[in-house]
């Protein structure tokens, strides 16, 4: 506030002047943190400085407005005391009138730092409950300075930012494309998107907290989280110790409700399916080959993983072989067939190949997915249609497409696979190389 600001300058020019004109003191520095709680002392950068130079005895005294200026936490006020009393330092604290080189100052400091401190916890608990009255009353604001995405105008409304917003979009689609949250960003890095800091530096921690924020789709959820701890300032996901509101339509989406809902399905699809089969993580080598974790072994469910070497030998063609077929006790925990690198893909290519040969058949089924189906079904039934547009039989299959299209093929024994495409049309096949 304008008035704290006026009376941080004040206590500037005050201490300055006090010092300077003082016949026993040699000026030795302002040391004050603007702004800064002062319940924690890690991000007190001139505190810290202060301490630092009274360690290199810079300093030979302290002269500071009050004990909560000094520090809220009792336990980091009385350790820095001691601390700075045996370097022969003391502190004068000025509303108190204490000095901490009196033997008796240190039994009245302990009592008056755990008043600073408790009244520090009051302060907060009030401004959390204000904080949960403005929220009933539907009365907040989101910051938007680490955001990417939004921006608020001049009338204060919280509006897309048309540069930003192709970035979230872009997002989205990718993963809604088969890509996972590595792939992305790397693909965002290359692409030369900008993050919200106006950078290229994309990491999946923050491609998976975008694609998770129910803001890209207009709502708003408050209170997703709250301060554990107020010494450590510590933010804890709120798992129903207090009240969320949820507030639908509450500004300009820059994703659509569908693809929204359907990037949240995608997600616990993924989640179920590397549960399921015993998968590290989700395709996410796939920048490397498309294959990668969408191979199921027909025996025990594990996916199977590429080989390029076997007995600490490197082969000459590489080969795909289930997680499980390893010897344990002399035994193999899986017995399937492993199966030849390139097979993968001459199944996937014919398959697709038998797909568009159907696609006049298939239509119905994806138009019925558009209006009856859940939102990652009507999205899928979409992307189907889109992508068969040309029915042309490929040649050869390119590794977007599987990623886009492909859920994943199931490797039977006997040389049977099953290809299972994103919308749920299946295909089988065997061969004779198993």
């Amino acid at each position: 506030m304008d008035e704290q600001l006026s009376s941080y300058e004040n206590q500037v020019k005050y201490y300055t002047k006090y010092i300077k004109q003082h016949p026993d003191y040699d000026f030795a520095g302002i040391y004050a943190d603007e702004g800064i709680s002062g319940t924690n002392t890690k991000k007190r950068e001139q505190f810290n400085k202060m301490i630092a130079d009274c360690r290199d005895h810079k300093i030979d005294r302290i002269i500071t407005k009050s004990i909560s200026r000094f520090a809220r936490n009792t336990l980091d006020c009385l350790n820095y005391v001691r601390e700075l009393k045996a370097l022969g330092i003391g502190i004068t604290f000025e509303k108190e009138n204490i000095d901490t080189m009196d033997a008796k100052g240190e039994v009245l400091l302990t009592i008056l730092s755990s008043l600073a401190q408790d009244e520090s916890r009051s302060i907060s608990e009030n401004s959390a409950w204000g904080i949960r009255k403005r929220f009933e009353q539907g009365k907040y604001k989101i910051s938007t300075k680490r955001f990417l995405g939004y921006y608020y105008n001049e009338r204060g409304k919280m509006v897309a930012d048309p540069v930003q917003a192709e970035s979230v979009k872009a997002i989205y689609e990718k993963y809604l494309d088969g890509k996972c949250e590595d792939v992305i960003a790397r693909e965002m890095h290359l692409e030369k998107f900008k993050n919200w800091q106006n950078r290229r530096k994309w990491y999946a921690t923050t491609i998976a907290s975008i694609l998770q924020n129910e803001k890209y789709a207009g709502d708003a959820i408050l209170q997703k989280s709250y301060t554990a701890d107020f010494l450590t300032k510590k933010r804890v996901p709120n798992n129903g110790k207090f009240k969320k509101y949820h507030i639908k339509d509450d500004h300009e989406a820059i994703v659509d409700r569908v693809t929204w809902e359907a990037a949240q399905m995608e997600r616990a699809r993924r989640i179920k399916y590397m549960e399921d089969h015993h998968c590290i993580s989700y395709a996410r080598n796939q920048y490397g080959d498309p294959f990668y974790s969408k191979l199921v072994c027909g025996s025990c469910g594990a996916c199977y993983h590429k080989v390029a070497k076997e007995n600490y030998r490197w082969i000459a063609k590489a080969f795909w072989m289930c997680r499980n077929r390893k010897l344990v006790d002399g035994k193999y925990l899986c017995d399937n067939y492993r199966l030849e690198y390139d097979v993968a893909e001459k199944v996937t290519l014919l398959a697709w190949n038998n797909l568009l040969d159907r696609r006049s058949e298939l239509m119905a089924k994806w138009k019925q997915m558009q209006k009856t189906g859940n939102a990652l079904e009507k999205y899928r039934a979409r992307q189907f249609i889109e992508v068969t547009t040309d029915t042309t039989h490929l040649e050869k299959m390119d590794a977007e497409l599987i990623i886009k299209v492909l859920d994943y093929i199931t490797v039977y024994q006997n040389g049977h696979l099953v290809v299972k495409f994103m919308d749920g049309t299946e295909y089988d096949w065997c061969f004779a190389g198993a």
